[in-house]
């Protein structure tokens, strides 16, 4: 961080894969496994692509306004008023709020399996978890990206070494079976990686808090666009090198869809010495802790953007002088954070928080056509426009049609609720109609 109180690209690269690296692979790859078998690996690299589009995308759209601070929020309320500003931004703040819940209880589960305790008990240990990281999050955007660059350092060196010794026990020890990394007849298909896929682009959704950070960082928008490239890029590698260790350890059939510590499960299956399971799990309560505190971050911009914009209630996004965080704000993001740690197992979790991730990348992705139309550009381009946004649009879309019934119905209820209280709230505050003619 610099004498402005800016930060570096290092840094908000560091925040983005702090987002990243965590939720996916120490908490959702079993998960995703599970669902696919081998053809996970499939599901990471098509969703690694989808991703890397979104994040050109993004770059390019905060480019075009590096000032705002609410990400796909901001593009799409610059781009189509507060109608669907409104949506978007609320419907993106839930899914980060309850982003901190999926991950969360990947701590829980470590932390319960650390203490000998039974993954019971996941729940309330990830509650001190969200408090602990609240506390932290209120004392300033910029010490909580730092300390989140610290921690991604930490997780990134625990799990090469997870590697490591996957690579060592497959070929070194003479374990390597290549029926690990055989598929059932319920593993195979299309399906069973569409449903892998919202697992994984979970994992991958955390490069967005970058763009809520635009304004606080050294270099502006252009330094943004290239810490979300770069973040989602190293993300995708050692997304792929964990996932083909876990296989390269245990048979992909022997992976379940609830459970939120599968790096463990793989090291207790190949008897891994007990320092090293130790260390591991050490290094998964540093990176759900790390990805943890990236949601809270992300969270906590929207609010402000939100209450900046005059859509949300001044009692929930006003902040003190010199506070880039509102404390009403957060203090709702950890309700729902906690809330949403009862609402199921950690699939359901995800799956209701991807809806919003998919949703808000969907609108991202129109706002941007939009300003390419009225020719507003930015300092950063996205490349082969207008191909590869028409072919992010049909990805997102599939994603979207492919999810859970259960995320589904609660997205669609969540869309239409919103619609009724913005008309609600507008007619109430007496604003006129606006009327436009779609045909001429």
């Amino acid at each position: 961080m610099d004498k402005k109180g800016l930060i570096s690209v290092p840094v908000a690269t560091a925040v983005g894969l702090g987002a990243i690296i965590g939720a996916g692979i120490f908490v959702l790859s079993g998960t995703a496994i599970a669902l696919a078998g081998a053809d996970a690996i499939i599901a990471f690299l098509l969703v690694g692509f989808v991703a890397i589009l979104v994040a050109l995308e993004l770059g390019e759209l905060g480019s075009i306004i590096p000032k705002e601070e609410g990400a796909s929020y901001s593009y799409v309320y610059n781009a189509f008023g507060s109608e669907l500003g409104f949506i978007t931004g609320i419907i993106f703040y839930f899914s980060s709020a309850t982003a901190i819940s999926a991950i969360s209880l990947g701590f829980g589960s470590y932390l319960a399996n650390l203490l000998g305790m039974t993954s019971a008990y996941s729940v309330f240990l990830a509650i001190p978890l969200i408090f602990a990281l609240a506390v932290l999050n209120y004392m300033g955007v910029k010490k909580a990206a730092n300390a989140d660059s610290v921690l991604v350092l930490i997780k990134l060196a625990v799990l090469f070494i997870f590697i490591i010794f996957a690579l060592y026990f497959a070929f070194g020890a003479g374990h390597f079976n290549l029926a690990n990394f055989g598929i059932d007849s319920s593993q195979s298909g299309i399906g069973p990686i569409a449903a892998a896929s919202i697992a994984i682009f979970f994992a991958y959704s955390g490069f967005q808090t970058i763009s809520t950070l635009t304004s606080k960082i050294k270099g502006g928008a252009n330094a943004a666009a290239k810490a979300i490239l770069i973040s989602v890029l190293l993300s995708l590698i050692v997304y792929l090198a964990v996932v083909i260790s876990l296989i390269l350890i245990v048979p992909s059939s022997v992976f379940t869809v609830s459970a939120a510590d599968p790096i463990l499960k793989a090291l207790d299956f190949a008897s891994a010495p007990t320092s090293l399971k130790v260390l591991i799990d050490i290094g998964a309560l540093i990176a759900t802790a790390s990805a943890s505190l990236a949601m809270l971050i992300r969270s906590t911009r929207i609010i402000y953007q939100l209450g900046s914009d005059g859509l949300l209630p001044k009692i929930i996004s006003k902040h003190k002088p010199g506070k880039d965080i509102s404390a009403n704000g957060l203090i709702a993001t950890v309700v729902i954070a906690v809330l949403a740690l009862f609402s199921g197992n950690i699939y359901i979790i995800a799956a209701i928080s991807v809806f919003g991730v998919l949703f808000t990348y969907l609108m991202s992705s129109f706002a941007l056509i939009h300003f390419r139309r009225i020719k507003k550009v930015g300092t950063f381009k996205s490349p082969l426009y207008p191909y590869l946004s028409v072919i992010a649009i049909i990805f997102l879309l599939a994603f979207i049609s492919g999810m859970p019934a259960q995320s589904l119905s609660i997205g669609t209820i969540m869309i239409i609720s919103l619609l009724c209280i913005y008309y609600i709230l507008r007619e109430y505050d007496a604003k006129k109609t606006v009327k436009i003619r779609l045909f001429k």
